[in-house]
């Protein structure tokens, strides 16, 4: 199994389940890992044979930025449905790492995070 990785994209979204979440916004930073077998792309050298990183990209954009949601683990999820059904021909397995740098929590610590696995990887 070979391994494309998208790593610390950075965007600007409305998740979360308090008011101020949801009006104010705030960063969020996503590291996706593709699964699929890059053997193909790699001999032939043709883009046509991988995963185009800038439409992968702009699907995680698509979600992230848009409809809010109450909890980041239904935002890595719905990424996650978006890759595979957008990318499954080339894509065996996705993995989402979504990072709420800036949650409301009182105290001292560097982000909250959350990681999924969906689909085949070995």
């Amino acid at each position: 199994m070979d391994y494309i990785h998208l790593n610390e994209m950075q965007f600007f979204g409305y998740h979360g389940v308090l008011p101020e979440e949801t009006k104010l916004g705030q960063r969020f930073r996503a590291t996706v890992t593709l699964a699929l077998d890059l053997s193909e792309a790699g001999t032939t050298d043709a883009l046509e044979k991988t995963v185009n990183y800038a439409e992968v990209y702009s699907v995680c954009k698509s979600v992230v930025e848009g409809e809010p949601f109450k909890l980041i683990e239904s935002v890595a999820e719905k990424m996650a449905d978006r890759i595979l059904n957008s990318f499954g021909n080339r894509v065996l397995g996705v993995r989402i790492l979504l990072v709420k740098p800036d949650p409301p929590i009182h105290g001292h610590y560097a982000s909250v995070a959350v990681e999924i696995t969906r689909g085949r990887f070995t």
